[in-house]
């Protein structure tokens, strides 16, 4: 191990970053890029041995022997010094690294920027994060899923405009929600494909003087290919805000699904309920049992489309080039972000194994409220032929009637009904027949016949295209995690580490 003191790191600024500068701003960025970057510091680094070989700049036994001292970089070996290595963790690794050796390798780093390292490093760490987030996202739709798959026989009213509209099922509802997992993990899939671009080999910002293979160097690092402009490889942080602004249009997506499942469970409705452990209480009202669970939920949602916000804001109206600007404080809560929205997965997946759904209050609101008035006009026009228009206010003023008169969707007045049509110019020949559109419950649900309807039969064969959509999906998702650990272990075997 060399015991020299360490080289100057510049011959243009000679002192190290002051206590403050270090305190405020390169100490915590440090930390941040240990916690989050580092694995993929030392791959890039792995990679970039196994190319100074290829290139004839290092011998096999230099690069090996990189390898192995790369391999000895851990958090806990690096500490940010500004005077050792101006709080930077590029520098701090080299430092390590050269300690860590025998003999020296003087033309290491040859020919290299950290502009294009941290542009690397940072990718990968979002690509990485990126397929975690949608695995756990696959997760949260498929507990969805098996929801709706046992719940899609149960009437429940289903609500537009805050009334209650037809009948539908939570199962039905559920299919919705797995529909927009679904939509949303094909979104992820294309973004992580279009941000899978290497950056690694465009040097500062006009490329580099070797003749690196730059899509050998992306096969290793598991990128689909090289990024093919370099000064869009280190000047571009787009990817931080389409990835974003998917997780921010997926909080918004969230935050309404919630707010129907706090609705559903007000003290009015009742339609739902959670076990006491996800509950919570009220301090002075003790008859009340709370549902915060799903106030946190919908209130991290938010979280997201700022963070979106922060991202855009960082990078508008800067020059297009390496900035620190752009680079590190424009993704500043990119980890925050994809932290926060694996909270809510998490918490929200939490909620959708343990809901339950009240099935005698659910078919008490739709005896109690007159959802088949849809019904009821397509039944006048279909059997009666009292011209659809016409046949909505006929089916309207019967309502309006009979609510006047206390009587409940269940009990029909056939001549109630014969009077309204009378007074609307209509002779109905069997008003009876017409009201049985209205009369009863699980007849109005399984009345539905277009696909992608409430019938239950309809949300069972949605329910089972989205099972093989969620298992093609997994298996996409996997093919690409298994592209980046099969360039790390190339890499590792070229330069002999693990054998």
């Amino acid at each position: 191990m060399s015991q020299d003191a360490p080289a100057p790191l510049s011959g243009r600024v000679n002192a190290g970053p002051s206590a403050m500068w270090h305190e405020e701003v390169l100490g915590p960025h440090f930390q941040y890029e240990l916690a989050n970057l580092l694995p993929w510091y030392r791959a890039i680094e792995k990679v970039l041995a196994v190319e100074y070989q290829r290139l004839g700049v290092l011998t096999a036994a230099e690069s090996s022997r990189l390898g192995r001292a790369l391999e000895t970089v851990t958090a806990d070996r690096l500490v940010a010094d500004p005077a050792a290595n101006m709080s930077d963790i590029s520098f701090a690794l080299e430092r390590h690294v050269e300690q860590e050796l025998a003999e020296s390798v003087p033309a290491w780093h040859v020919d290299r920027s950290r502009n294009d390292l941290q542009a690397c490093a940072q990718l990968m760490f979002g690509r990485q994060e990126l397929a975690v987030t949608a695995d756990r996202l696959l997760a949260f739709g498929r507990a969805v899923h098996r929801l709706a798959g046992s719940t899609r026989e149960l009437p429940m009213p289903g609500y537009t405009h805050f009334q209650a509209a037809q009948i539908i099922t939570p199962g039905y509802y559920l299919a919705a929600v797995s529909e927009q997992v679904l939509h949303t993990l094909r979104r992820l899939l294309a973004t992580y494909d279009g941000l899978d671009a290497c950056p690694l080999g465009a040097g500062a910002m006009a490329g580099q003087e070797l003749a690196w293979d730059r899509d050998r160097m992306a096969r290793l690092l598991g990128f689909r290919q090289a990024q093919p402009v370099a000064l869009t490889a280190v000047a571009s942080r787009g990817w931080v805000a389409e990835v974003t602004a998917e997780l921010g249009l997926l909080g918004v997506a969230l935050s309404r699904f919630t707010t129907d499942l706090l609705t559903w469970g007000s003290s009015d409705l009742g339609f739902i309920d959670l076990p006491d452990e996800l509950c919570g209480i009220s301090s002075a009202m003790p008859q009340k049992k709370n549902f915060p669970v799903l106030e946190r939920i919908r209130g991290r949602t938010a979280h997201l489309t700022s963070y979106h916000l922060d991202a855009v804001l960082g990078q508008r109206n800067t020059p297009y080039t390496n900035l620190v600007e752009v680079g590190k404080e424009a993704g500043a809560n990119l980890a925050t972000a994809f932290g926060t929205l694996r909270s809510v997965l998490r918490l929200f997946t939490e909620v959708v194994e343990r809901l339950g759904f009240r099935a005698d209050r659910m078919r008490a609101a739709c005896e109690r409220e007159y959802l088949g008035g849809f019904s009821l006009a397509n039944a006048l026009t279909v059997d009666e032929s009292v011209p659809w228009r016409r046949a909505q206010v006929v089916a309207g003023a019967y309502i309006v009637a009979a609510m006047a008169a206390g009587l409940p969707p269940a009990r029909p007045d056939a001549d109630l009904l014969r009077k309204v049509a009378a007074e609307h110019g209509f002779t109905l020949a069997d008003p009876a027949k017409v009201l049985t559109a209205i009369q009863d419950v699980d007849a109005g649900l399984r009345r539905l016949a277009s696909s992608g309807s409430a019938h239950p039969d309809a949300t069972l064969a949605v329910l089972d295209a989205q099972r093989g959509e969620y298992l093609r999906l997994e298996e996409e998702l996997a093919s690409r995690a298994d592209r980046v650990a099969a360039g790390l272990r190339e890499t590792d075997g070229l330069l002999g580490i693990g054998r």
